[in-house]
């Protein structure tokens, strides 16, 4: 059991439910100061089937279930005195989204907070923002997901424009449907849907946004795919936060490693230093969507913030 937290803090946990995993974040705060006590990962897979037929599928409803009261329970040994617990993407999509909520209040006894694309996208920018290194910059913040990416631009702490997109890396993965390996000719028929993508439709959204300041823009990516690309370009087949947030991905490293990784079978995409075996799969479709946005917005290198919507979560009185 981990010790409690000192008398000055306030110890809380956020349980965050993705499209692809659940993710546990018990941290200490203080004066809206965050230091992380534990964080954990489990991949359930909730969003496997959902674009087809919009549904939730009982297989992974039931995995997410345990993994949610596995973590609260995690959570009061931890010493928590709150717990929260948020969803996105999938399960804001879902016909069926009753039935996770009616699971999770049966396993765990806690409610969900379902947030919106906006939501997520603003308590993103607001996680990103605890790290001091990166508040008085210039941002064009991306958090590929799941089922959705949220990009944010901000400046000195302020937001100015966010948008939330229906990419992500399972539902990429999923309209792909990809051999194994997969092959050039298939990396050149995602890269072509992305580069439409964001032609018609995440750049008129974002439109000038871009060019409103005369400061250099720094492109920071968060959430799983681009800790893998921090973690891989590092050579670490653990969590370190510090060598992660220090690493910077050059994008002629990262398209290098992408062909490579796509001519490659599962087997041997597990075996790479910085892959976790079961995102080896949907690590393909994760990268594709960085390539592409480095690209299409002229960005030479991706730096990595570990700090995304769960530490924005652990700031609400909750």
């Amino acid at each position: 059991m981990s010790a409690s937290a000192p008398a000055s803090t306030t110890r809380r946990a956020v349980i965050d439910i993705g499209t692809n995993s659940v993710k546990l974040l018990v941290g200490d705060v203080k004066d809206g100061f965050i230091t992380p006590v534990h964080e954990d990962s489990k991949q359930t897979r909730l969003g496997a089937g959902l674009y087809t037929e919009h549904r939730l599928q009982p297989e992974a409803i039931a995995k997410t279930a345990t993994a949610v009261a596995n973590y609260a329970a995690e959570s009061r040994l931890q010493g928590a005195k709150s717990i929260l617990v948020i969803a996105t993407s999938a399960t804001r999509d879902a016909k069926n989204a009753q039935e996770l909520l009616n699971a999770i209040q049966a396993s765990a006894q806690l409610p969900v907070r379902i947030l919106s694309g906006d939501e997520e996208a603003e308590w993103v920018f607001g996680g990103v923002m605890t790290d001091s290194k990166l508040s008085a910059e210039s941002l064009f913040i991306i958090d590929v997901g799941g089922g959705s990416s949220e990009i944010i631009l901000g400046e000195n702490g302020h937001k100015y424009w966010s948008g939330s997109f229906n990419l992500g890396s399972v539902r990429l993965l999923e309209q792909l449907k990809l051999n194994d390996p997969p092959g050039l000719a298939a990396l050149e028929t995602c890269r072509a849907s992305l580069r439409n993508f964001f032609v018609n439709d995440a750049a008129p959204k974002i439109g000038s946004a871009m060019h409103r300041t005369g400061k250099k823009v720094q492109f920071v990516g968060v959430g799983g795919t681009a800790t893998i690309l921090a973690r891989v370009e590092q050579q670490i087949d653990t969590f370190d936060r510090d060598r992660i947030e220090n690493a910077r991905v050059p994008l002629s490293k990262l398209k290098h490693d992408l062909e490579s990784l796509w001519q490659k079978p599962l087997a041997e995409r597990q075996q790479v230093i910085g892959i976790p075996k079961k995102r080896a799969d949907v690590i393909l479709s994760g990268m594709a969507i960085y390539e592409a946005v480095m690209t299409h917005f002229g960005f030479d290198e991706v730096r990595v913030s570990t700090r995304g919507l769960r530490y924005y979560a652990l700031l609400h009185d909750h």
